[in-house]
């Protein structure tokens, strides 16, 4: 028999209300605020990153994983996964204002440059989901492979990018026709894909395969392959995952997964030049506005670790809640 605490939840997700649940207070003068995506407790945490500590926690929809703000950070987007939705939630505020009609199991999305389209990846149904966030709807499905996740737009909005776990592929979609005009092999289950600042490279992740894929964009061409290695750690547990770019491309962060730690890459010379040790199963990761805090999440020790990028260490970790996945920063 569900709790009370499920019925409730459901309730709320069904008519689309959903009030914060609070546990601590939050300063009306905070900067920075960083929401992490609680996989096992369908909650997100609020870090006030001056502080580093957690401010707030918010009851949202089930499995919450991937999560995105509008341009303007007055809305957060959340991928409930296991309630077959992507929430509205209005930041000011803490509630959940709407539902979109996001198709089956959304994990992952991407935000088109014009702040109106999202690309959703929905797991169980082999599709990428476009739906128009103003009038909330959908406005196509595009057909990818087994098990779609990782998703990215390019800066200038042309392409759209999504991989396919099972597949072992990236699909490549033009975002004018809404259409799929080229599929690329990669190694085993690519999980995440991030465009270079300038939109000239994209980046994806292979999971089991443990690499990190680079692409030329305009030639839909393989330019670099990394491989890592960790003293000590066994190459079956360096499983990469998200990717986080400097705004100048400077550095590239990789989250590793099971074996703990973050690789940073010197992207002008294309080496891995550190290894950073952090939570366990670190999953994903994101800089702060003026890029000298990089956020991981670390979904089994049920953590977030805060790295200082000039200086490139570890400087704290924050307890949230169970299995972090997302992260995204508010200035």
């Amino acid at each position: 028999m569900q709790s009370l605490v499920n019925i409730s939840r459901n309730l709320l997700l069904a008519s689309s209300i959903a009030l914060p649940y609070t546990l601590f207070c939050t300063s009306a003068t905070q900067a920075e605020v960083a929401y992490i995506s609680n996989e096992k407790d369908n909650t997100l945490s609020v870090i006030d990153l001056d502080t580093l500590s957690v401010v707030n926690t918010i009851e949202v929809g089930l499995r919450p994983r991937g999560i995105t703000f509008s341009h303007d950070y007055k809305k957060l987007y959340i991928c409930a996964s296991d309630s077959d939705a992507v929430q509205i939630m209005d930041v000011a505020s803490g509630r959940i204002i709407a539902n979109l009609p996001s198709g089956e199991d959304p994990e992952q999305f991407a935000l088109h440059p014009n702040d109106r389209l999202l690309y959703i990846a929905n797991e169980d149904a082999a599709v990428v989901t476009v739906v128009d966030t103003e009038s909330r709807s959908v406005i196509s499905q595009i057909d990818v492979g087994v098990e779609p996740e990782g998703m990215a737009v390019s800066p200038d909005g042309r392409w759209v990018v999504n991989t396919s776990e099972t597949s072992n592929m990236l699909h490549w979609i033009d975002s004018d026709s809404q259409s799929l005009v080229d599929s690329t092999l990669i190694d085993q289950r690519p999980r995440h894909v991030e465009f270079s600042h300038k939109g000239d490279t994209v980046w994806a992740s292979s999971e089991i395969g443990g690499t990190v894929a680079v692409f030329n964009v305009a030639e839909r061409s393989l330019q670099h392959l990394f491989r890592f290695q960790i003293p000590g750690v066994h190459r079956d547990r360096i499983q990469p995952v998200g990717i986080q770019l400097t705004g100048d491309d400077r550095y590239a962060f990789v989250a590793l997964g099971p074996s703990n730690h973050v690789a940073v890459i010197d992207v002008a010379k294309m080496e891995v030049i550190k290894y950073l040790l952090v939570g366990q199963r670190v999953w994903h990761l994101a800089l702060n506005s003026d890029e000298s805090r990089l956020l991981t999440t670390n979904g089994v020790s049920g953590d977030v670790s805060v790295i200082d990028v000039d200086k490139l260490r570890v400087i704290k970790s924050i307890r949230v809640g169970r299995y972090p996945w997302g992260v995204a920063i508010k200035p």
